[in-house]
């Protein structure tokens, strides 16, 4: 108990560290290249942090306890630089590091390189500002990575962090001053020590960034960060029974949340081979590699691709995926019978038919299945749209229902996510199916209201895995429907066609309402009467 309240202290004080910088740079950034220069120098930090305590960690077993790779002089360091590559997937020099950097930066000092004339081949001295040489860094490290296994993990990373953008300062002097401020706030995060897998500190500062960011971002809010309460119910419903997957894999992986959720719930040793996921916007791409890092995941631990799902695929791999959880975009267009080779797709032939153009929500679907191991899980959130909507989509109803992979439709509550309104649905789908049921939870109700959304807590996550898990009939709150019944309705598969909702209107007496009406009728009666008695009153009274 004592630990769990010194975790959330020391979260508490990472949270304001943020705020803090927010307020430095308020006015000179907006929220989305906030969260990039933050999270961009965090990074930045935590490899350089991980790069040292690895070396140290060496040197110190090996019975240097006084080695500190900080105060190496960059010569020396160069010697181990194509191990450190093939065993951490990135080099920096010690004079690079983030730690050496700073306190530079902090004291307003510069820095002195030399470079070659193109012309004369000549090498002059030459003095360059914080903002270049952070430039010149982040080039390093992923030059660095360069003709390695783990080129593919660090390319492009920095690309948002634009260091000589006008939105840091409309002056050198100005941009310098913000950045300064931006690596010593960075710095004065208690983020612990990236030895302590225990904390993940860097990633709560990720998550929380992430969520302060999409919670004010607007419709955009939803498409790049999936709620954590959503997440973990995800990847427990995707592995009930089991304590271990080979591969997790998010074909909409947008920053990593969902993907990242499975290493928390079944811990990272037991996802035995890594994370994989594919995301169309390269900005979010970029995030969710970081976002790896930054959750202590090694280069050989995952990989994320950028490219369109749909129509671009990677990961054909010869071992399909355990687990799969995705919050893929609702009803986005895609390329659909335009492209005459889709219907021909391993992926998509099987239904005889291809999501409409104008909605790729069951395209997501059919995509998730053909990735699917025969003892693996999908857990996909779903536009409630997809549920009952005919044409094309109730053809791959017809074809998911008829095959029996379709394991359960879960109705959200509304409101969950960043940017929406809307009550979600949840499919979960499997391939080694029991039997040929479909359990239908209505979970509407599940959820508690907390500032601008509502989430669902720990005992709402509880009773929706336990409903899952026991499949049995509970009134108002789950149907396990057999086949023939579906079929029957035309593979509608809307939670509230089989789930009777709960009548909380206040129950009437007919026979207590009767004799009140009565009662009244009686009354009135009595009142006409004495009305008409006065009238008359008055009446002889004016003759007279």
């Amino acid at each position: 108990m004592a630990t769990d309240v010194k975790r959330e202290k020391e979260r508490e004080e990472v949270h304001r560290a943020i705020w803090a910088i927010a307020d430095e740079l308020r006015g000179a950034v907006d929220g989305w290249d906030f969260k990039n220069y933050v999270l961009g120098t965090m990074f930045y930090r935590y490899i350089s942090e991980n790069l040292a305590a690895y070396i140290n960690a060496g040197e110190h077993a090996a019975g240097d306890t006084s080695f500190d790779y900080a105060r190496l002089p960059d010569e020396a360091a160069l010697e181990a630089r194509d191990d450190l590559v093939q065993e951490k997937g990135f080099f920096i020099l010690p004079s690079e590091l983030f730690c050496n950097v700073l306190a530079k930066a902090a004291k307003g000092e510069t820095w002195e390189v030399e470079e070659e004339d193109p012309a004369t081949h000549e090498k002059k001295k030459k003095v360059i500002y914080l903002n270049e040489k952070l430039e010149q860094i982040f080039r390093n490290i992923v030059e660095s990575a360069k003709g390695s296994v783990s080129e593919s993990s660090f390319e492009g990373l920095f690309d948002d962090f634009d260091v000589n953008s006008n939105k840091l300062g409309s002056t050198v002097q100005k941009r310098n001053e913000r950045l300064a401020k931006l690596l010593g706030g960075v710095h004065d995060m208690n983020l612990g020590s990236v030895q302590d897998h225990d904390i993940d500190a860097f990633g709560d500062a990720y998550e929380y960034l992430m969520t302060m960011y999409a919670s004010n971002a607007g419709k955009s809010g939803g498409e790049f960060f999936t709620p954590a309460d959503v997440s973990e119910l995800l990847t427990r419903l995707g592995t009930v029974g089991k304590t271990q997957v080979n591969k997790v894999y998010d074909p909409a992986c947008g920053s990593g949340s969902l993907l990242l959720k499975a290493l928390k719930v079944l811990g990272k040793d037991a996802v035995k081979i890594g994370f994989f996921g594919q995301e169309i916007n390269i900005t979010t791409y970029n995030l969710c590699r970081i976002n790896m890092f930054l959750h202590d995941v090694g280069f050989d631990k995952f990989s994320i691709q950028c490219e369109d799902t749909l129509t671009q695929p990677k990961h054909w791999d010869d071992e399909p995926f355990e687990l799969i959880v995705s919050n893929p975009p609702y009803s986005i267009k895609w390329a659909g019978d335009d492209d005459p080779l889709l219907i021909n797709d391993p992926r998509f032939s099987p239904a005889g038919v291809l999501a409409p153009k104008s909605k790729a929500d069951l395209a997501f679907i059919m995509h998730a299945l053909s990735w699917l191991a025969p003892n693996g899980a999908a857990a996909i959130v779903c536009f409630p749209g997809i549920m009952y909507r005919g044409g094309a989509e109730q053809k791959i109803r017809r074809y998911l229902v008829d095959n029996n992979y379709v394991d359960c439709i879960i109705q959200l509550p509304a409101n969950l996510f960043f940017g929406t309104t809307i009550a979600t649905c949840i499919m979960v789908m499997k391939k080694g199916k029991q039997d040929n049921s479909i359990l239908f939870i209505d979970a509407s109700a599940q959820c508690v209201k907390a500032t601008n959304n509502n989430r669902l807590t720990p005992e709402n996550i509880d009773t929706i895995v336990e409903t899952f898990t026991k499949r049995e009939d509970v009134q108002y709150l789950c149907r396990l429907v057999p086949y023939d019944e579906v079929k029957a309705q035309g593979y509608n598969l809307s939670v509230s066609t089989y789930v009777e909702q709960e009548d909380k209107r206040e129950k009437i007496d007919i026979v207590k309402l009767n004799a009140e009406i009565r009662e009244i009728v009686t009354r009135e009666q009595a009142l006409r009467e004495a009305i008409d008695r006065i009238i008359t009153e008055i009446e002889g009274g004016q003759d007279a």
